[in-house]
């Protein structure tokens, strides 16, 4: 398992902080206010209704913000720091004169880089390469939670045991009768071309300060990571990944492999009218029980601002926000990551999952980040055509539930 180690909090992320739990308290107090009135009442008053509102945009604000302080402590700077990979010198150079001038004369033999296969254009150092999957690594929270593998070949293939092999008692001497095997089952996850083309003035090229590499990473890393984050969601797996929720999607009592279990809402298109929370207790208890301990909840902000109002028996919020800076946000003690493309709540929506997504969603990464230099499609800018190839898809079926927003 990945050792995650805490960041030292920064002013801006104590500050964050502070105004996330302020938000929260205020919020708690209006709401206290709307759910006192709804008992006495059996409604509350509109204006206190856009008070909640209000106070809840607040909240979700500072959430975002906190969020974003945690993110960028976490994204490697631009003029950096970070360790470089032990390369040649001639590799930085010859592939910087690439990026500066176009120039490739002996590129493939002073650089140890060879053109691609497929289309024009060179494969980056491997310094390039780390550069950007370092910073898609603090952008995508897909990446954050499930499990990153770099393969060499453009398919890759997992074998995984369905049924375990059998076992049985015997006495010392009695006969030992053959059990059966393993079930297997092979799962492919093809890797797809992603690409983005960012754009840069000759004035920015020839200036010797500027780090191309880190440039070049930067640009490229909010473009994959919203078109990845999407696929790993809603992906149909042509020429892009496979989403998490492209799968059949069945009551939890009938899941078989190849599909993903659901737990009800109890409301068409809501949750249930009563004791919401008991139906979110169910789907925290719909894995089996190895898969809890780093389980997660995943939904987008719409949802978070729903469950942020709802308390438990005691009359505790089930939300929490983060105590430190570094930590998320918490739902009945489990951590939430929120992915924008996540369904909102709607009827029949698989709006909420739950489970560990490191053992059940798995992100193949193909070896290798193309760049072709283009000068005269949009002149006077220098366009880099950047390409890599990501694939991903389930690999357990067992480890993620979801809420399917439907009375049964």
């Amino acid at each position: 398992m990945k050792e995650t180690k805490q960041t030292p909090a920064t002013p801006e992320a104590r500050a964050a902080l502070h105004e996330m739990m302020a938000a929260f308290e205020a919020f708690k107090g209006a709401n206290d206010a709307r759910l006192g009135e709804i008992e006495r009442r059996a409604s509350a008053d509109t204006l206190l209704e856009e008070k909640v509102a209000r106070i809840d945009q607040a909240v979700a604000s500072a959430q975002a913000r906190l969020d974003r302080v945690v993110s960028e402590g976490r994204r490697p700077p631009l003029e950096a720091a970070a360790p470089k990979p032990a390369e040649p010198p001639e590799t930085k150079a010859a592939f910087d004169g690439y990026l500066r001038t176009g120039g490739a004369f002996g590129l493939e033999v002073k650089a140890g880089l060879s053109t691609a296969s497929n289309s024009a254009g060179y494969v980056v150092p491997e310094q390039t390469e780390r550069a950007i999957e370092r910073r898609l690594m603090a952008g995508s929270p897909m990446r954050e939670i499930a499990t990153v593998r770099t393969v060499q070949a453009g398919v890759f293939r997992k074998p995984v045991s369905i049924a375990g092999v059998g076992s049985g008692w015997v006495a010392e001497t009695a006969a030992r009768p053959e059990t059966d095997p393993a079930t297997l089952a092979l799962l492919e996850f093809p890797s797809a071309d992603l690409y983005a083309c960012p754009a840069a003035t000759q004035s920015l090229l020839d200036d010797a300060l500027v780090d191309l590499d880190e440039w070049l990473a930067a640009e490229v890393e909010d473009a994959f990571a919203a078109q990845e984050t999407e696929a790993f969601v809603n992906g149909d797996g042509a020429n892009k990944p496979r989403g998490l929720l492209d799968y059949d999607i069945v009551a939890d009592v009938d899941q078989g492999w190849g599909e993903i279990g659901y737990v009800a809402s109890g409301g068409a298109g809501a949750f249930a009218a009563t004791n919401p929370t008991d139906r979110l207790i169910d789907l925290v208890y719909a894995p089996k029980a190895q898969y809890r301990p780093n389980a997660r909840f995943v939904m987008n902000r719409r949802t978070v601002s729903a469950v942020r109002k709802f308390k438990d028996a005691d009359g505790n919020y089930i939300w929490q926000p983060a105590s430190r800076a570094g930590e998320t946000a918490s739902l009945l003690g489990y951590p939430v990551s929120e992915i924008e493309t996540m369904p909102n709540i709607a009827a029949n929506a698989p709006a909420i999952a739950f489970g560990d997504f490191r053992r059940g969603y798995l992100i193949v990464d193909r070896a290798g980040v193309r760049v072709l230099r283009d000068p005269y499609s949009a002149k006077p800018y220098v366009l880099f055509y950047t390409t890599r190839r990501v694939g991903g898809g389930v690999q357990d079926f067992d480890a993620i539930k979801v809420m399917k927003f439907s009375a049964t």
